[in-house]
């Protein structure tokens, strides 16, 4: 078989594109697949600059690349071959794999391009990408979805956690009441009943003596009943939301003189209060029904866990944008292991005794004292008193000067 012939049909039959140019650039050759993928009949293109078939930048340039190659002698594409577009007669472009040898025949330099088609294979890429991409943002999506999802789960857990906290907590407060409650009034009534009996006895001889000591543990266990109410009403109205502050310009040292006066009269035997003010100034912004009802609840402690013949000190001081009102007693103390709970409503130290009490005195100050803007401290050593300790701020108060 002739090899001429035979290399002219491998030519003419090849899948890819070849094309052979002169060491000036004119196209020499061209075979049919080439002449396909770019658009234009052979006699079209031979002859011509090859450039022909490349876009911007590539066709202004090509002449210098084989200028600077025959010049140089440096490869750039020669038998490497590397990614290009390609430009068709219709003006689309396309890409390509050019691969470009080195011929010397009739001691003439020609090269030759074998052009392979990207098209379908870039189209399968950008196909990819593209799922690839709608891919990573499903994931994304689903991901945050998911992220939501544990999220609202764990809030849902804290919520739940929460409610089963603070329903164990009213089941304890519950079980507090029905413990104080049934103590607190058995005790006060059964004194009741039976001074009511024992001044029929006494009345009926008569024995007046008796009949006024009777009457006046009667008396003693209503007041300590209606304390006990009006610190389930004080509660009831603080859970309820409707004890609000109304802080105005008070005379600080009149209400607090109206206050020792009043305690004074229900003082154990020898006990005194002692009131002092310090600073220049005598009035602050406060709410005198909320502050009284605090300072009475401290002064009313320090009395009733304080023995006979006791001094129970109660200060006030104004200074700049400052007031602190200081209730100390030489009393039984609060323990240590005791004071982290001070606060908690129904709760009592356990070395009360049979002292009565609500557990919700505490608890209905500091709430109070925090309507109004300040905090309550407490330092307590067991038999070595206590002390506590209101402290308010504000810009607003007036100078009593």
């Amino acid at each position: 078989m002739d090899t001429s012939r035979l290399l002219k049909a491998i030519i003419e039959n090849a899948i890819d594109g070849i094309i052979t140019i002169d060491q000036h650039g004119i196209v020499d050759s061209i075979n049919p697949a080439a002449s396909k993928l770019f658009g234009y009949e052979a006699a079209e293109v031979i002859g011509n600059n090859v450039s022909m078939l490349m876009p911007e930048p590539d066709q202004s340039r090509h002449d210098q690349y084989i200028h600077n190659y025959l010049t140089t002698g440096v490869k750039k594409i020669i038998g490497i071959g590397r990614e290009v577009r390609g430009l068709r007669k219709d003006g689309t472009t396309f890409p390509f794999r050019l691969a470009v040898s080195e011929v010397h025949y009739e001691n003439k330099i020609a090269f030759t391009g074998f052009v392979h088609d990207l098209s379908k294979e870039k189209e399968a890429e950008e196909k990819l990408l593209h799922h690839m991409e709608e891919l990573e943002a499903t994931v994304s999506n689903r991901t945050k979805d998911l992220i939501k999802l544990v999220s609202e789960l764990e809030k849902t857990k804290a919520d739940v956690s929460q409610s089963l906290e603070k329903e164990k907590e009213l089941n304890q407060l519950k079980s507090r009441f029905v413990s104080m409650a049934s103590h607190e009034f058995r005790t006060p009534l059964s004194a009741v009943q039976l001074s009511a009996s024992l001044i029929e006895k006494y009345a009926a001889k008569p024995d007046l003596p008796n009949v006024l000591k009777h009457t006046g543990r009667i008396k003693g266990s209503v007041q300590l009943l209606t304390s006990i109410l009006n610190d389930f009403l004080s509660l009831e109205r603080l859970e309820a939301g409707k004890v609000l502050a109304d802080n105005e310009e008070i005379n600080l040292v009149e209400v607090a003189e109206e206050i020792t006066e009043e305690m004074q009269l229900i003082c154990k035997a020898n006990q005194h209060i002692v009131y002092q003010h310090t600073g220049s100034e005598g009035k602050f912004k406060l709410d005198a029904n909320l502050l009284k009802n605090s300072v009475i609840n401290l002064i009313s402690n320090a009395i009733k866990y304080s023995g006979e013949n006791t001094f129970i000190e109660f200060n006030t001081e104004i200074n700049g944008d400052t007031c602190q009102i200081v209730v100390k007693d030489d009393g039984i103390g609060i323990p240590a292991e005791d004071q982290k709970s001070l606060f908690e409503p129904f709760f009592r130290a356990h070395n009360t005794g049979n002292i009565p009490g609500t557990g919700l005195g505490l608890n209905i100050v500091r709430r109070y004292v925090s309507l109004m803007g300040g905090e309550v401290t407490c330092q307590s050593a067991q038999d070595k008193g206590t002390v506590f300790t209101l402290t308010f701020h504000n810009t607003s108060h007036v100078n009593s000067n």
